[in-house]
């Protein structure tokens, strides 16, 4: 191989590593979804569409715990929240002012997993999801 040759071994093996790291980090940052195509989804996989009101009931419930979705998102999720045990900072919900929210499929679905667990001791129903959806993308 000739960038072995021209390179040695080890500057080839850098190279290459470079080449896959600058790779990846492209396609971490494409997205492979947008908020709506998540709504349609969990529309689809529900059997009805979501509906906004449903999901800010939802949203803002503790559903007989002590946490609701909006104790860390706030009321409204349009601007930043925190943990409510932690503290950490949480980047705003709301696709409208947080362009990278719901862009990728296994970070959505793992965040609807492990927070409908931390709030329902359970996870979301496909309906329960299209529902907070849909009242996330209505929010400006």
């Amino acid at each position: 191989m000739q960038i072995t040759r021209t390179l040695g071994r080890t500057g080839g093996v850098w190279l290459a590593s470079l080449c896959l790291a600058a790779g990846l980090s492209s396609v971490a940052h494409a997205g492979d979804t947008s908020p709506a195509a998540e709504l349609a989804r969990w529309n689809q996989a529900a059997g009805t569409p979501g509906q906004a009101a449903r999901g800010e009931a939802f949203f803002n419930a503790t559903h007989g715990g002590e946490w609701s979705c909006a104790s860390c998102h706030g009321k409204p999720p349009v601007a930043p929240g925190k943990h409510a045990s932690t503290g950490k900072p949480i980047q705003p919900l709301a696709p409208a002012k947080n362009p990278e929210r719901f862009t990728d499929v296994a970070k959505a679905d793992k965040w609807f997993k492990r927070n409908c667990k931390d709030v329902l001791s359970r996870e979301c129903t496909a309906a329960e999801k299209a529902d907070v959806m849909a009242y996330l993308v209505s929010l400006k």
